[in-house]
């Protein structure tokens, strides 16, 4: 059973954890790492080194989109390649991400996490749903 007056408050909490989740990765790779580590990284385990770019692009403007609430539906769907892609490079390292080179357990979770959004959509605290009323049943509207 789903409690109508608390779940808008969940999809919130989910939405804005996951798409924070995105951008911390994207400048960890980008700041941290640096994208010259990132694409030996990228490299260091078989994945084209320009793929580096896509992902930490992919990561800011999907997790920004994602935390905004525009389009979470589609943009949490189409992240979870990306996703499943650092659980392929992780599987091998055991389960515990504290395992060196982190293990699969963070990645699958939030491949799960990230399919759930899908499954929610935007929810009621969303950017989208002030920007609808402003711009007509437009394509935010039904992507939600």
């Amino acid at each position: 059973m789903i409690d109508h007056r608390t779940a808008p408050y969940a999809a919130l909490v989910l939405r804005v954890s996951l798409g924070l989740m995105f951008i911390a990765h994207a400048l960890l790779k980008y700041a941290v790492f640096t994208m010259p580590g990132t694409v030996k990284f990228f490299e260091s385990v078989g994945l084209p080194g320009p793929l580096a770019y896509v992902v930490v692009i992919a990561e800011l403007v999907g997790g920004a989109l994602i935390l905004l609430g525009a389009w979470s539906r589609w943009v949490s769907a189409a992240l979870i390649p990306v996703l499943l892609g650092a659980l392929y490079v992780h599987a091998g390292n055991g389960w515990l991400f504290t395992n060196p080179n982190g293990g699969w357990e963070y990645p699958a979770f939030l491949a799960a996490a990230a399919a759930a959004q899908a499954l929610l959509g935007d929810g009621r605290f969303a950017i989208a749903n002030v920007l609808t009323p402003l711009f007509g049943n437009g394509a935010m509207a039904r992507a939600g």
